[in-house]
């Protein structure tokens, strides 16, 4: 599994411990920066530049770093075939995947230590899409991304085309 990895000045130390984190588990991890505290990149550019590589699968899933993580969600969200997820515990990195599939973590340097947010990362990545429900509810959920594709084709045209998926 490919993580692309994105932050702003507020989220730098946060990736910079959620990354070495990721590389000791043997993870794949594309780093787009910022790179040092000094960078001033906006959190904007930076949740769009992974939104992107995440929405056209040339990432499985993003993680994002900013202030409160609440930034970087907005503007990831703003993408095709992008579901980006404010966790600040691991219950909300449960139901993020398991009801909302999402692909793209946001996490707040001012609010998340980095132990708690290691145990974010791991507890949302190892969480599958429908986990924990009973059939009735996994099959409405599937179907409900089969709307959500809906939703998204009448705001940004074909997703499918767009992102390489059939």
């Amino acid at each position: 599994m490919k993580i692309v990895l994105g932050a702003d000045s507020y989220g730098f130390n946060l990736k910079e411990a959620v990354k070495q984190h990721l590389l000791n588990k043997r993870i794949e991890v594309e780093d787009i920066g910022i790179n040092d505290h000094e960078d001033q990149t906006p959190y904007y550019q930076t949740a769009s530049e992974v939104a992107q590589r995440v929405g056209s699968q040339q990432a499985k899933r993003g993680i994002l770093v900013c202030g409160t993580g609440m930034g970087m969600a907005i503007i990831a969200n703003k993408h095709p075939s992008v579901y980006a997820a404010v966790c600040e515990n691991t219950k909300a990195a449960i139901q993020s995947r398991s009801i909302n599939n999402s692909n793209v973590l946001t996490l707040g340097g001012f609010v998340t230590p980095p132990e708690v947010a290691i145990e974010i990362v791991d507890t949302w990545l190892t969480t599958e899409f429908k986990f924990g429900w009973e059939p009735q509810i996994q099959q409405w959920l599937e179907n409900s991304m089969k709307d959500i594709t809906i939703l998204e084709n009448q705001q940004f045209g074909s997703v499918e085309s767009q992102s390489g998926q059939n």
